[in-house]
């Protein structure tokens, strides 16, 4: 099978970031997947939500849109429908729990990091981009609030990073983009950190059942996305100052 942008079945789409990309956002990073962009800006709150208020314990969460012509046909503002409910609340939600696994809460203080991402342009995995730019942002946002002397230690215990794989006329594929994707017979979503965890794993079939081990070769084919990701991470985190 030949895919549709000429990969091979086991290579991510191309894979560009820029650290820093909105300037007064404590944190951000613009990270594109192939044709998928998303903008992702942490802000911070020196509040945290009321069931953690006089615990001495911060909060890390996220918000997620996509602009109205992100797709091929204009999609509403989430602001003016109801579209902040459903499929955008699941994706925030998980966002919001994939960057939480790898911070200690408590070496926040009792402030809260708000990371929004927006989706500007959408050709498939636009939440595992999320993550994996959202942990850029938030890296970013940690280290300005040391280099201001609001943070004694690093929070990080680790970074994250997230990719799709599926199963497309039967072939296994990584990083789907969206004609693979709304074909797929099989698709996950995989969130990992850099010790080899898993944060969270999505999987559905779309028609037919599959097995264990159709589960452990496409979680091996994640694993492998995911590292260089970690590795496209790490490089663009060396060059801050």
């Amino acid at each position: 099978m030949k895919r549709v942008d000429g990969r091979a079945n086991d290579e991510l789409r191309a894979v560009h970031v820029i650290l820093g990309y909105q300037e007064f956002a404590e944190g951000s990073a613009l990270i594109e997947l192939g044709r998928t962009r998303v903008l992702c800006a942490v802000s911070v709150e020196d509040r945290v939500p009321a069931f953690l208020k006089g615990g001495g314990s911060g909060w890390i969460t996220a918000e997620y849109a996509m602009l109205p012509r992100s797709t091929i046909t204009r999609t509403p503002r989430s602001a003016f429908s109801d579209r902040t409910t459903g499929r955008n609340q699941e994706i925030q939600r998980l966002i919001g729990r994939s960057l939480r696994a790898v911070v200690d809460l408590a070496a926040l203080g009792e402030r809260t990091l708000i990371v929004d991402c927006d989706v500007l342009q959408a050709d498939g995995g636009t939440r595992t981009a999320a993550i994996t730019g959202g942990y850029l942002a938030l890296f970013q946002a940690l280290h300005n609030l040391r280099k201001r002397g609001l943070l004694s230690v690093n929070p990080l215990k680790g970074a994250v990073a997230a990719t799709s794989v599926g199963i497309v006329d039967r072939e296994q594929l990584l990083d789907l983009c969206y004609e693979e994707d709304y074909r797929a017979a099989v698709d996950f979503n995989v969130v990992m950190t850099d010790k080899g965890e898993f944060v969270e794993i999505q999987g559905t079939a779309e028609g037919k059942p599959f097995s264990k081990e159709t589960i452990d070769a496409l979680l091996t084919l994640a694993e492998k996305g995911i590292n260089q990701l970690f590795q496209v991470q790490k490089e663009a985190l060396a060059r801050l100052g």
